[in-house]
């Protein structure tokens, strides 16, 4: 099927997003597990897992539309260098994605893509939900509790 070739750019646009978190993700779920803080390494790698979702899903419908995914083009990451930071940075990202998701969500429904914006509108129940949700309560736990506790807690 051939789709609306700003969709097309606009996904693609998406992916770069879903491919650059999966890095970012992925370089903080091992510097959690080097560090031995185990419940956020498990976390923020099945993160990774989600976000590896998200751009599979976004590679099968740029497919579908007739484009071609263009799997080389990402956002820059931002390495956090210690809990707080990385927390911050994963969470800046996500808000991020949810605004994007929006604007795409919005195009689709201006040119009539009723089920791209449905493939978009579960990612970003996910997004607002899950990881942003999540990531905005660890960072009120450290607050909180303050960070030597909630390092423990990760432990």
């Amino acid at each position: 099927m051939q789709g609306n070739q700003q969709v097309i750019e606009k996904l693609n646009e998406l992916l770069a997003g879903e491919l650059s978190a999966m890095d970012q993700y992925f370089v903080h779920s091992r510097m959690y597990q080097d560090w031995a803080l185990n419940k956020l390494y498990e976390r923020i790698n099945h993160e990774f897992d989600d976000e590896k979702e998200h751009a599979a899903a976004l590679i099968e419908r740029i497919l579908f539309l007739g484009g071609l995914p263009d799997m080389v083009t990402r956002v820059p990451i931002k390495v956090g260098q210690d809990v707080p930071s990385m927390l911050q940075n994963d969470l800046d990202l996500e808000y991020k994605v949810v605004t994007d998701l929006r604007e795409v969500m919005a195009l689709c429904e201006s040119v009539r893509d009723y089920v791209t914006r449905d493939i978009l509108l579960k990612m970003l129940d996910d997004t607002e939900e899950d990881h942003a949700h999540w990531l905005e309560q660890q960072l009120g736990l450290i607050q909180r509790i303050g960070l030597p506790n909630y390092l423990q807690s990760q432990m």
